[in-house]
């Protein structure tokens, strides 16, 4: 391919792509759909629960748009026996939700919320009741405020705290939940929150970035090993961000700029855990964390998890740029390269996951990948009790045909979640961006399946 910044010549897309049905997947993928606590919950002050940083951050003015909030949601804190049943209905066998940590540990640690541990005792049952298999995140980017007001992320501390939390969900969950995630998408929330200030708790810069990075990293592992330790028969993994990234032009310059990026969003929390260390070379200014680094902490890093699971949404396309601090890098947005995008500005780009599949597999020590997060979000709209969203559904037929292609070439993928399986609180971008295969009446929190509901209710039925 010749050098060149025309987007339509950018690695051009393989389109052979395998007939798309369940039975093609094998009888041993997995397949669900994936919600977060503080997205869909609501109840943000009931039944003993302590306040979150996303409860403080978006009760600041202009943080999040149109001064948007969780604290209704969905109400899925009073609302899930119907969701749930819903959920059966449309076939889905496996649900991946996030437990609130201020709602089992207001303060973080110490005293325990008994009426939070009844709560998700009563969903996890009503789960099993159906049939869906509970897959319980740990931590979904609610960290307690008390915490935070403790340093937080940017605290050592957090990683005996985190170790306490742990243990308790493993105590009070653990006979009934056999599939864990440890932490959600760690880049996004260190990134976000602790150096754009874009997300909760909104602080900016390298000063708490770099101790946040380590000590997530650090207990994504630490939370790990309590999970494992009190019930060795769980399976028990963590999920990371990514994008496939690509440089806009082949040039010197370009393909490092991209280089740095890949660095940054898909190998900084992965590697450190496979025993290779943070990818500082590539990172140069990254170095800085060697001062948060104690004797022992490069084994504590690392730890054996049964899986990895991996969210993507979009891929980037890098230009270098000397102006840019640190990186210089600058992400090349999908409308000044021509190509269709998402609510979120984020390009859609099938063959994305199909290379991010084929990369995420040849490291050793992964034993198993699953995509714990895919989906998309549109200007969804109800129309006389329905909602059309063939967007959406082509979106979802089209990356899962490559999430096959790659998976009939050896890729060792093994299940699927669609996000998210109700439109929520979409963290800074407030109510707007709809990503549910099923839609919410925010004003009534009237459910309607949409097109792309039935899609893959009739795909899960074969």
């Amino acid at each position: 391919m010749s050098a060149t910044s025309d987007a339509a010549s950018i690695n051009q897309p393989d389109n052979t792509n395998p007939p798309l049905t369940k039975t093609a997947f094998g009888n041993d993928f997995t397949w669900g759909v994936a919600t977060a606590a503080y997205q869909i919950e609501g109840a943000h002050d009931v039944a003993g629960k302590g306040a979150s940083i996303w409860d403080v951050f978006s009760a600041r003015k202009g943080k999040v748009k149109q001064n948007h909030n969780g604290n209704l949601a969905c109400d899925f804190f009073n609302r899930y026996p119907d969701d749930l049943e819903l959920m059966q209905s449309m076939s889905i066998p496996n649900f991946r939700f996030s437990l609130s940590w201020s709602r089992l540990l207001p303060e973080g640690v110490g005293q325990v919320n008994q009426a939070g541990i009844d709560y998700y005792n009563r969903l996890i049952d009503h789960c099993l009741e159906l049939g869906i298999k509970p897959w319980v995140t740990l931590y979904h980017w609610d960290l307690p405020h008390a915490l935070e007001q403790k340093g937080g992320w940017a605290n050592r501390d957090m990683i005996g705290w985190f170790q306490e939390y742990a243990a308790l969900c493993a105590k009070a969950f653990g006979d009934r939940v056999k599939h864990w995630m440890v932490l959600n998408e760690p880049m996004v929330f260190t990134g976000a929150g602790y150096f754009l200030g874009v997300h909760a708790p909104g602080r900016r810069g390298f000063g708490s970035f770099v101790p946040a990075v380590h000590h997530a990293t650090l207990c994504q592992a630490a939370g790990a090993r309590v999970l494992k330790s009190m019930l060795p028969e769980a399976e028990v993994g963590t999920t990371f961000s990514c994008s496939h990234v690509e440089p806009l032009q082949q040039t010197e310059k370009d393909i490092k700029a991209a280089k740095r990026v890949d660095a940054l969003l898909n190998r900084l929390f992965l590697e450190p855990v496979l025993g290779l260390g943070y990818p500082l070379d590539d990172l140069k200014f990254m170095r800085r964390i060697e001062k948060y680094m104690k004797p022992g902490d490069e084994e504590l890093l690392k730890y054996d998890f049964d899986f990895i699971g991996i969210q993507n949404y979009t891929r980037e396309v890098v230009k270098y740029s000397f102006w840019t601090p640190f990186m210089q890098a600058n992400l090349v947005p999908p409308k000044k390269r021509g190509v269709p995008q998402t609510l979120m500005n984020w390009e859609v780009y099938p063959e994305g996951i199909y290379h991010l599949l084929h990369k995420y597999s040849q490291y050793k020590n992964i034993p198993k990948i699953l995509i714990t997060e895919n989906g998309a979000a549109f200007a969804d709209e109800l129309k006389d009790g329905q909602v059309h969203d063939p967007l959406r559904v082509d979106f979802l037929q089209r990356y899962l045909q490559q999430v096959l292609r790659a998976r009939q070439e050896g890729a060792n993928v093994s299940g699927y979640f669609v996000w998210s399986f109700v439109d929520n609180f979409e963290w800074a971008e407030g109510y707007d961006p709809r990503f549910g295969i099923v839609h919410v009446d925010f004003e009534t929190q009237q459910r309607t399946i949409k097109s792309s509901g039935y899609w893959y209710k009739q795909f899960l039925e074969g």
